[in-house]
């Protein structure tokens, strides 16, 4: 099946004659999925509440392997960039693509926060920090930027049809929250006083932008299901990625309460500290619903003949932001509920992702994956 995701109306651009690398012409920023998913293995891991034997070295392979991933997509994108700007720029300019440009800031991100956790065991503290700060710096712009950006050319160029609202839409606005969730991680390299209360409180300031956001549109994609049925197939495990904001939010109170003791001393440390389980234990049961909800729509058109496209990345990274949102639960109320539910999420998480994985090396060597995308096939009838 052609690489996800497809054109709002199904009809590729044509092929131009380009000399090298052809193959890079249909490749759009959905891939960075793939890091992503890979990096919150390694992270969700190491954020686990429980000693397991050797996991911590399989962690850190998998942080190498995603940070190579970054780096051979971020070499990719470039070149799609200067050898098919037009299928570029029409990336931008498509409703069904635009909202995957999030997925780039999340990639540096996921790949920085990684390198901090685990990565330091191979180039040390000192280096990791560096890297970190590098990659957070600049996921943190490019969050903030698509995060205006992508809603603006929704408003003002894309203009969708009413009722058609998808949980792509949440890729540019959960960025934000990724930066809020990762940056605590910095927080003690500053120098004690402005820099670390900055970076805490401006942490803060991009977990409400986001949380305001997602709670802006997803009563329109619940609206949009109840309404119009069920997503197309192919569509159908972007439902999962609802559980990015949910988990990575609870993910972000629990890290920035056990940082801000340091940060912005113990008045306000004490009250983030219960606001990190009053907001996280609700948002945690509600993920969960959503968990339950979604799977049994991914049954129902696995049962249909669902075939793998890159939307099964969706899989990943999403639930592993529930797995270190569980894991912190776990951390601040030592509830040994919220420690098996963490372990139970991240094997539901491994999963996910060898599964896509393998997947998407067979689609890679036969060539499925990169080619032009294939309209989807319409929508006649509501079925149960």
């Amino acid at each position: 099946m052609a690489i996800f995701p497809q054109t709002k109306t199904g009809v590729s651009t044509p092929r131009t004659a380009t000399p090298r690398l052809p193959s890079l012409r249909y490749l759009g920023p959905n891939w960075y999925a793939t890091v992503m998913g890979t990096a919150v293995v390694a992270t969700a891991g190491v954020a686990l509440p429980v000693d397991v034997p050797g996991l911590r070295a399989v962690c850190v392979v998998v942080w190498a392997l995603s940070a190579a991933l970054l780096v051979v997509l971020l070499a990719a994108r470039t070149g799609h960039w200067l050898l098919h700007r037009d299928q570029a720029r029409a990336h931008l300019l498509d409703p069904a693509v635009a909202p995957f440009h999030g997925c780039t800031s999340m990639a540096l991100l996921a790949v920085g926060a990684g390198t901090l956790v685990a990565g330091r065991d191979v180039i040390g503290h000192t280096a990791a920090v560096a890297v970190d700060a590098l990659l957070f710096t600049a996921g943190t712009c490019a969050a903030l930027a698509a995060a205006v950006a992508i809603p603006y050319l929704m408003v003002v160029r894309h203009r969708p049809e009413p009722g058609s609202a998808s949980p792509v839409w949440l890729l540019p606005l959960v960025a934000p929250m990724v930066s809020a969730a990762v940056g605590p991680l910095l927080v003690p390299e500053l120098p004690p006083g402005q820099w670390r209360e900055a970076l805490l409180l401006a942490c803060y300031g991009m977990f409400g932008l986001s949380l305001l956001a997602t709670l802006v549109v997803l009563p329109l994609v619940f609206a949009r299901l109840v309404h119009r049925g069920p997503l197309p197939l192919a569509l159908t495990p972007t439902l999962f990625l609802v559980l990015g904001p949910l988990g990575q939010s609870t993910t972000a109170v629990n890290q920035l309460a056990d940082v801000a003791q340091d940060a912005i001393g113990p008045r306000y440390a004490s009250a983030f500290g219960a606001f990190a389980v009053l907001y996280g234990v609700p948002v945690m049961g509600f993920a969960l619903f959503w968990l339950a909800l979604s799977g049994a729509m991914v049954v129902r058109a696995a049962r249909r003949g669902m075939r793998f496209t890159m939307t099964w990345w969706g899989f990943t990274f999403p639930v592993g932001t529930c797995v270190t949102g569980a894991a912190g639960l776990a951390r601040h109320t030592g509830l040994t509920a919220f420690t098996w539910l963490a372990v139970a999420l991240y094997a539901l998480l491994v999963t996910a992702w060898a599964v896509a994985g393998v997947r998407t090396l067979g689609g890679l060597f036969s060539g499925t994956l990169l080619a032009a995308p294939r309209p989807l096939r319409p929508v006649t009838a509501r079925t149960t």
